[in-house]
C-alpha cells in the first residue's frame, strides 16, 4: 500500500489523481489532502475518502470542518501545507497545486525524504537548480505527471542517459492555434479557455493558448532529464496523441502515444515500473485517428515560448520573474482586466526590466517572484490610465 499526500486535491489533476487511487484501492490510499477555498468539494471529497489530515486555505473555514468531520485533523496557509508534507507518515507527495505557491511544499517534502509525483510545474521552472541538486542529496525520485514529461520518462526506461540525443516535446497549440496573431487582439477569456483536446483547469489552458505552458515545460524537461536547451524541441501536434519522443545518436526515435487522458501519467507516476489497469473510456485505436498532423513551432508566432528558452538558459532569477510575471498577467486577462496580447507584453517586459539575481535559497526566488508580480501590477495600471 502507497500512502500518499495530495495537493491540489479539488483541482483537475487532483480529482483525476482521487479516480485513480478509487481503481487501485489495494495498492494506493491518500493518508491526507490540501485544497484551497473550494470547500464545497473538499466536503464531497471527504465523504468518500478517510484521510488522517487535511489543509484548507483559509483559517475561518476550520471550525466548521473541526465540527463537522472531527476524527480528521485540520490545518491552514502556507504554514499547514508545510506540515502536512513533513509531519504526515506518507510515501509519495502528489503536488497538484497550480502556480509557485506548490514550490516550497515540494521543497520541504523532499527535504525530509519523500518522492515526488510532480505536476506543480513552477516547482522546477522557478526553483529546478535548487530542487533537483537537493532530491540528489536525499535519495528521492521525482516522478513526472506532466504528460509530455511522463511520455519522455517512459521512453527512456532501460537507456543509457549518454546515448539520448534530442528530446521532442509536442504541442497542441491551445485555443488559438489556427488564428494569427492579428486575428488574436480581441480574442475573449471564453474562447481562450476552449481547448480543442484536453480538459484542464482555467490557468493551464490560457497558458497553452500563449504557449507559456510548452516554455515551462521545456525549462522543466531541462532539469528532469539534466539535457541541455539546444537539444530540446517542440513540435506542433494538432491530435495531441503523441505526447512526446525521444531521439537517441543512433537516429532511433521512440514515442508515447494515448488518448489525452491525464489519468494515464498520474497513474504510472504512482505505479513506477508497474503498469495497473485503468478505466479511462475506449483506448487508442489508430485506425480511427487515421492521420497525424506534425509542423514547426513559429516563435515569432508564440514569443513566450521563445523567451522561455532564452530565461532557461540565463537561469537565476529569470525564472521566477517569467513565472510571476505570467501568473500575474494570466489572472489578469482571466479577471477582464487585459487584452489577451498584454499577456505577452507584460512577461516579457517583466524579464527585461526586473532584473537577474543569483539564487542561493527559496527566498531568493520569492523576492524575484513579488517584484516581478510587482511590476506586472503596475504594467496593467499604465494600461488603464491609457484608455482613460
Amino acid at each position: 500500500m502507497k500512502r500518499i499526500v495530495l495537493l491540489g486535491a479539488s483541482g483537475s489533476i487532483g480529482l483525476q489523481t482521487i479516480d485513480v487511487v478509487e481503481q487501485h484501492p489495494d495498492e494506493f490510499e491518500i493518508v491526507g489532502l490540501s485544497v484551497g477555498k473550494n470547500i464545497s468539494v473538499l466536503r464531497e471529497i471527504l465523504k468518500r475518502l478517510s484521510v488522517y489530515s487535511v489543509c484548507v486555505q483559509n483559517e475561518s473555514d476550520l471550525p466548521q470542518l473541526k465540527e463537522d468531520f472531527p476524527d480528521i485533523s485540520f490545518l491552514s496557509g502556507e504554514e499547514g501545507l508545510e506540515k502536512l508534507v513533513t509531519v504526515e507518515d506518507y510515501d509519495v507527495l502528489v503536488n497538484a497545486l497550480v502556480g509557485f505557491v506548490g514550490l516550497n511544499p515540494t521543497y520541504k517534502a523532499i527535504e525530509t525524504g519523500h518522492d515526488i509525483a510532480l505536476a506543480n510545474k513552477e516547482t522546477l521552472v522557478v526553483g529546478g537548480d535548487l530542487i533537483m541538486p537537493l532530491a540528489k542529496e536525499k535519495k528521492v525520485h521525482i516522478y513526472p505527471i506532466d504528460s509530455e514529461h511522463s511520455a519522455i520518462f517512459q521512453c527512456i526506461q532501460g537507456a543509457y542517459p549518454k546515448d539520448i540525443e534530442r528530446l521532442i516535446i509536442t504541442a497542441s497549440g491551445g485555443s488559438f492555434r489556427s488564428k494569427s496573431r492579428e486575428e488574436l487582439e480581441n480574442v475573449t477569456v471564453e474562447e481562450a479557455l476552449a481547448h480543442p483536446n484536453w480538459s484542464m483547469g482555467a490557468k493551464i489552458t490560457i497558458d497553452s493558448a500563449t504557449m507559456m505552458n510548452k516554455g515551462f515545460e521545456v525549462m522543466e524537461a531541462h532539469h528532469l532529464f539534466n539535457m541541455p536547451y539546444e537539444k530540446i524541441q517542440v513540435v506542433m501536434h494538432d491530435e495531441s496523441i503523441i505526447h512526446s519522443m525521444v531521439e537517441f545518436k543512433d537516429h532511433a526515435v521512440l514515442a508515447q502515444l494515448g488518448t489525452p487522458d491525464m489519468r494515464i501519467p498520474i497513474q504510472y507516476a504512482l505505479s513506477w515500473p508497474r503498469r495497473y489497469e485503468l478505466n479511462t473510456g475506449e483506448p487508442l485505436d489508430l485506425t480511427k485517428v487515421q492521420t497525424l498532423h506534425f509542423h514547426e513551432a513559429d516563435e515569432e508566432r508564440y514569443p513566450l515560448l521563445a523567451l522561455a528558452y532564452e530565461v532557461g538558459r540565463r537561469q537565476g532569477t529569470l525564472p521566477a520573474v517569467m513565472n510571476g510575471a505570467n501568473e500575474e498577467a494570466n489572472l489578469a486577462f482571466r479577471e477582464g482586466k487585459i487584452k489577451f496580447l498584454d499577456i505577452e507584453d507584460a512577461v516579457i517586459n517583466a524579464v527585461y526590466q526586473v532584473g537577474r539575481d543569483e539564487v542561493n535559497s527559496i527566498e531568493d526566488l520569492k523576492k524575484a517572484d513579488q517584484e516581478a508580480r510587482k511590476y506586472v501590477q503596475e504594467f496593467i495600471k499604465d494600461l488603464e490610465e491609457g484608455k482613460e
